[in-house]
């Protein structure tokens, strides 16, 4: 089945997500949702991805038209990833239905 419509859940450290809504803007996006969040990662997380774990996370909700998906979350790759301050992680998932939404 095909899906007009995703999700991208982008899991950044807090304070960042003003640069994953500039990322997702930049690439097509129209706006987003940001819930707070903490992470629960364990030691060994940290030293399989070599980094620091911070546990204050920000969660941003981004719902576009399934076109600009691989847009949008190279952007976020590029400018949250998990080698710069945000450290962030994005994934998508398709949407069944979606209202208000022009």
């Amino acid at each position: 089945m095909e899906h007009s419509h995703e999700v991208i859940i982008c899991i950044v450290n807090a304070g960042h997500s003003d640069s994953v809504m500039d990322a997702a803007r930049a690439a097509g996006a129209r706006g987003g949702t940001v819930m707070t969040a903490r992470g629960t990662a364990n030691n060994e997380a940290e030293k399989l991805f070599n980094i620091s774990i911070q546990p204050e996370k920000e969660l941003v909700l981004i719902i576009m038209e399934s076109g600009i998906r691989d847009a949008i979350l190279r952007a976020l790759y590029e400018g949250v990833g998990l080698g710069t301050p945000a450290q962030g992680i994005a994934f998508s998932l398709p949407v069944d239905n979606v209202v208000g939404m022009d």
